[in-house]
């Protein structure tokens, strides 16, 4: 898990079947004193989060797979909470 910032909203006309109706965000991942750590992410969110709030996002790929319900699907990252 991984504290982020939205920084985005990606949109797609074509992607895989997995991903039809979920979110997509892009997210900064925030190291020490919530400064930039790499490159933004792709993120599937069901929780509703919106430009620059911070969240919790996680790289388990097999839970976001279950997530989607595709064992096939290319998705790495989910939003797993939105930070008050």
């Amino acid at each position: 898990m991984q504290l982020a910032r939205v920084v985005g909203q990606a949109v797609s006309t074509v992607k895989h079947p997995s991903l039809t109706g979920w979110k997509l965000l892009l997210v900064q991942p925030l190291g020490p004193n919530d400064w930039e750590d790499g490159e933004p992410l792709l993120a599937i969110d069901n929780l509703g989060a919106g430009f620059a709030h911070l969240v919790l996002v996680s790289n388990d790929g097999a839970g976001a797979r279950q997530l989607v319900g595709a064992k096939n699907s290319p998705v790495r990252w989910m939003v797993l909470g939105v930070v008050d």
